[in-house]
């Protein structure tokens, strides 16, 4: 059986290190590039030395040096993607984008790119938050019209942008079901005197502190009951099982833009 070669872009990164971690212990796997930003202090270092693990021997490399592979694995910023898109449609190569707090231009771009390589993009790796996602959109569609739906999620303290990716995720999920406009429904901010709900909204709220490593809660309320979808994270690994599975599934695929739906056959799971 023919091993995936992975390349990780960010790899000194949480996420970085988690999935390399992981890869290391698959059999199934070979990581072929570490990537790193070209001004990174960790660039000639080795992997094995920054994520923990010895038996981690691949060098740590700028992005314009990098063995052939079959999945690059992106977990970093906005401002990095191009790169990493263009490094893979040149090569052949597919792409899972892990990246959050993405526009449109962003998403013009894995756009343009899914034209021409296999383009997983996925806000959020875990098995569990997928399936949440079908949840939250089959309860919407039910309980949309009369249920006020809130979004609440919660990270640590280093996370940069808000709301995160999944909870967009989710939001979005719920509009489908209930068939608003995403986001154009979507409230991210209350201060001050709000005057009531509106109709047809769901509200987002961010929690930010110590080493949470990902909380969400989706909440249907209505009069008299309220009915809670959540998914809680105890640890990132979970995010760095989910990427190296779509990894596999992703690698050889003709080119298109898929989603985690598409990896775990739950999409169209939902009916009207």
């Amino acid at each position: 059986m023919m091993k995936v070669k992975v390349a990780i872009a960010g790899v000194a990164g949480k996420m970085g290190q988690s999935i390399a971690r992981e890869l290391s212990d698959d059999s199934g796997y070979e990581l072929v590039g570490a990537l790193e930003h070209p001004d990174s202090p960790f660039i000639g270092k080795s992997l094995g030395d920054i994520a923990g693990t010895p038996s981690i021997t691949v060098p740590i490399q700028g992005e314009e040096i990098i063995n052939p592979f079959d999945v690059m694995v992106d977990f970093t910023r906005p401002e990095g993607l191009k790169s990493h898109l263009d490094l893979c449609i040149s090569s052949g190569s597919g792409i899972l984008v892990g990246t959050t707090g993405l526009g449109s231009i962003h998403r013009a771009l894995i756009d343009n790119a899914s034209t021409k390589i296999p383009v997983l993009y996925a806000a959020n790796t875990s098995i569990g938050v997928n399936l949440c996602a079908v949840l939250v959109e089959m309860a919407s569609r039910a309980l949309g019209k009369i249920f006020d739906i809130e979004v609440i999620e919660a990270h640590h303290r280093d996370k940069v942008d808000a709301p995160s990716g999944t909870a967009l995720y989710l939001g979005e999920a719920a509009s489908r079901g209930s068939g608003l406009s995403f986001p154009d429904c979507g409230v991210f901010a209350r201060e001050g005197i709000t005057g009531k709900r509106v109709l047809g909204t769901i509200g987002f709220s961010t929690i930010r502190g110590g080493d949470i490593a990902g909380e969400h809660t989706v909440l249907f309320i209505g009069e008299k009951e309220r009915i809670e979808i959540t998914h809680r994270a105890t640890d990132r690994v979970i995010f760095a099982k989910g990427a190296i599975r779509a990894a596999k599934w992703l690698s050889g695929r003709k080119p298109g833009l898929y989603t985690m739906k598409d990896v775990l056959e739950i999409d169209g799971v939902v009916q009207k």
